[in-house]
């Protein structure tokens, strides 16, 4: 299911991210603690028959592989990402899983010439489609390879997961907020397809839109001690990100959690959450 510095904590790179490498403990932690959230968006989909074989565009370290792996117990996945780390880091998960033997990798920029995918039944894109140059392209592309009547799931994030409550820090209530703002601002210049109607895209490729879903996520207090490390990992790159665009006294508050040895670090704090959405579609080669 995550970019870099500049771009969203959590989401998948494909080639378009300068430096895609440093995302693995993130998208690590992204997939320990929403396992269950992505278990349940792969049991949602409309697949008619189990498929076979399955591709997974721009699959960071794996996390939306291995749960497709699960669902589809008889299903191979070719995972296609252009980091070489987040691919090495993908095998070896899927080798201490018992599942490296169903697992293909293929390091590829998907904004140029396409790697040989044979002929999925399903493919799978989790936070990767708003990082095409041209995702019109992509989608076209996915329709060709795509096996008569298979299905496409496109997954998208609603950016940073929100971790603290509404009045923290005490000196700087809102603080979390005015960060997403930034982001906001910053992914509305460089991410233009974020946020896209995936649904009238899909349409306008001659893909049949079968389903549209919304999942929620709010998971504690109390966390787990994955959900520390996940928040703190998250705003330490929202801050490398938007840092200079926030006010000094916001940019301090913001220091003090991120310290791990401070007394206010944010892996003290007892309250965090994790609030976040991810919509699918599912569409059908038709």
């Amino acid at each position: 299911m995550t970019d870099t510095s500049s771009h969203a904590a959590h989401e998948p790179a494909h080639g378009a991210d300068h430096n895609p490498d440093d995302q693995s403990e993130i998208l690590d932690l992204d997939a320990e603690v929403l396992a269950e959230h992505i278990a349940s968006i792969t049991a949602w989909l409309p697949v008619e028959a189990n498929p076979r074989h399955i591709v997974d565009l721009g699959c960071g370290t794996g996390a939306g592989t291995l749960a497709l792996l699960r669902r589809f117990p008889k299903a191979d996945v070719t995972a296609v990402d252009s980091s070489a780390g987040h691919l090495q880091r993908l095998r070896h998960k899927a080798d201490a899983a018992g599942l490296a033997d169903r697992v293909r990798t293929v390091q590829a920029d998907l904004d140029g010439a396409w790697p040989e995918l044979r002929t999925p039944e399903l493919v799978w894109a989790s936070a990767s489609m708003h990082h095409m140059a041209d995702p019109d392209r992509t989608l076209r592309q996915v329709h060709d390879t795509l096996a008569p009547d298979g299905l496409f799931a496109v997954v998208e994030l609603a950016g940073f997961p929100r971790f603290l409550p509404e009045d923290a820090p005490a000196d700087r209530p809102g603080l979390e907020e005015r960060c997403h703002a930034a982001v906001d601002r910053h992914h509305a210049e460089h991410l233009p397809h974020r946020g896209a109607d995936w649904g009238s895209k899909l349409t306008a490729a001659d893909f049949t839109v079968e389903g549209e879903r919304t999942v929620t996520v709010n998971l504690g207090p109390p966390h787990t001690e994955a959900v520390g490390r996940y928040a703190l990992t998250s705003l330490t790159r929202m801050r490398g990100g938007v840092g200079e665009e926030l006010a000094a006294e916001d940019l301090a508050a913001l220091d003090l959690l991120l310290d791990t040895g401070s007394p206010h670090s944010i892996l003290r704090r007892e309250d965090l959450t994790v609030r976040t959405e991810r919509t699918v579609w599912a569409a059908r080669r038709t």
